[in-house]
């Protein structure tokens, strides 16, 4: 602020940033006719599209048109619902496990600020809130759109309708809840996929970068990979022999998010002073593993509204506590294999790895938790426990610095679990729909354990690798055009300061910086004397 008043009194300086001010304002109001230009043309193409999509869009959040999820009575609903019904008890359903994903965001912040060092700490949880705040706007203007929009003649690619929510139906196709319901719920996913990069990145990110890499994966990322399986024409839906199939995102959200991390990770580069195993060091230590903790818990509880909510259906009521309690004991056996997977190594029981356990079980079973049985949902838990600390000893090898393990637990874990329901899926559950399940012979899901051939299990693998892969290429090219701008990487000196002193003015531990300054102004005094 001081710099800024002392280049204020310079009478050049002063004309220079007046001509900067009045270009952005200018700038900013053509975007803002440019967006309603965009809306006005589209409007009319929205209002086409409206009355097919209320017929043809499928089941959403986390499946597919086809077998979405399913549960209890093993008859298929006498009738189909009339497509513009509204069901009062599923929309608040909807709502509901909206508001439980978006609690999710607290969990992000305090693992994120838990594994992070103290210096960092206010640049994690800003970064946490502005990412919300950017999402939510960005998903209403466009992403919903594209991610959730017919997208006729565009082969399955990305959505062309609900710009700006307009003219959408009162119900979102065939799933009985209200549009809006479903907007909010889809945006409180958007915003966890997009707040999975951020850990990764943590220490060494500018915050302009942040903000410019955000827009990225919020509005174009994130809704047009998404498209892909959970759009009501994505192209992965009509995939032959057996269609792609992802419940409530291992690939859609965690995949993607892991990708992205991944991809920041490197394009960044490791923060200072990192030294990896195979040099003769090993991770930075955790600042605070009692925040870490809680941040885990929260979003252990925030998953109980991301896989259960996703059957879009309370009237499903066999089905949602088949999901609820599959991610509870996947959670229970990924927290155990990791722990005691860790253990031999140095003859310690290691909280963060647990941690990081539990999340790679929940996101494992993320995808396949409607259509596998408890005893499955306990094998795969486990196994993602191991392979989140394989990941993480790859990552180590290759000198990638992903402080919160990001990738090892949304991508490795996400590619696990994706792959998972090829071969745990029973063959005994279909689909959610308004009224209840349908486990119609022609919807049911089977892996091959069950009898099932490999047919399902080359399915997830090759949707899983098209919207990883996919996404992997163009976050590296999104991530070197962001750092071409001079603004991904904080500078040398900004890094040793810290991110809360040097971008946000401020300590998340204001006392304790105070009692160290003083502690170290002591010590000097007693050298010198």
């Amino acid at each position: 602020m001081k710099k800024f008043i002392t280049k204020m009194k310079d009478p050049q300086q002063r004309k220079l940033f007046y001509a900067m001010f009045g270009a952005k304002l200018i700038g900013a109001g053509l975007c803002l006719a440019l967006a309603f230009g965009v809306s006005m043309f589209l409007g009319s193409n929205s209002k086409v599209h409206a009355q097919a999509a209320t017929t043809t869009a499928s089941a959403p959040a986390a499946a597919t048109p086809a077998p979405a999820a399913a549960a209890a009575p093993a008859a298929a609903p006498a009738a189909a619902p009339d497509p513009a019904y509204c069901s009062p008890i599923n929309t608040m359903w909807v709502l509901v496990t909206a508001f439980l994903v978006f609690f999710m965001q607290a969990g992000f912040m305090f693992l994120e600020a838990g594994f992070a060092r103290t210096r960092e700490t206010v640049n994690v949880l800003l970064e946490g809130i502005v990412d919300t705040c950017l999402c939510g706007v960005l998903f209403w203007a466009f992403g919903f759109a594209w991610m959730f929009g017919a997208g006729d003649g565009l082969h399955g690619l990305i959505g062309n309708q609900y710009y700006f929510l307009h003219n959408i139906p009162d119900t979102y196709g065939s799933t009985g809840v209200a549009t809006l319901a479903f907007f909010l719920f889809q945006f409180a996913f958007a915003d966890t996929c997009s707040t999975i990069t951020s850990g990764a990145m943590l220490g060494r990110t500018g915050f302009w970068g942040d903000l410019w890499y955000s827009i990225g994966v919020s509005g174009f990322l994130y809704p047009i990979f998404g498209h892909w399986a959970w759009g009501p024409d994505g192209w992965l839906n009509n995939l032959h022999p057996a269609a792609f199939h992802d419940f409530a995102g291992s690939t859609v959200v965690h995949t993607i998010g892991g990708m992205i991390a991944l991809a920041g990770a490197i394009v960044l580069g490791p923060r200072l002073g990192r030294k990896f195993k195979r040099d003769g060091g090993g991770p930075m230590p955790y600042h605070n593993m009692t925040v870490a903790s809680v941040g885990a818990v929260i979003l252990w509880f925030g998953w109980y509204g991301f896989n259960p909510g996703s059957t879009l259906s309370a009237m499903d009521f066999m089905g949602v506590a088949r999901v609820a309690t599959n991610t509870t004991l996947a959670a229970c056996t990924g927290g155990l294999a990791a722990l005691f997977f860790v253990y031999p190594r140095n003859k310690k029981w290691d909280c963060g790895a647990t941690l990081n356990g539990l999340l790679a079980g929940l996101v494992a079973i993320t995808c396949p938790c409607y259509w596998v049985s408890p005893l499955g949902a306990l094998c795969l838990g486990a196994v993602a426990g191991v392979v989140v600390i394989l990941a993480t000893d790859l990552l180590e090898y290759l000198r990638i610095d992903d402080p919160c393990g990001a990738w090892p637990v949304h991508g490795a874990a996400g590619i696990w679990g994706t792959w998972s329901l090829g071969l745990f899926a029973t063959g005994e559950f279909g689909a959610s729909t308004t009224t209840g399940a349908d486990n119609s012979a022609g919807s049911v899901v089977t892996g091959l354990f069950y009898g099932g051939g490999w047919n399902q299990f080359f399915g997830q693998v090759i949707g899983n690798a098209a919207i990883g892969g996919s996404v992997f290429v163009c976050a590296m090219i999104l991530m070197y055009a962001v750092k071409a701008t001079g603004t991904l990487r904080i500078s040398k000196e900004g890094e040793l300061e810290g991110l809360d002193l040097h971008e946000h003015g401020g300590s998340a531990y204001p006392e304790l910086e105070a009692a160290l300054a003083e502690r170290n102004a002591d010590a000097g005094v007693k050298a010198m004397s």
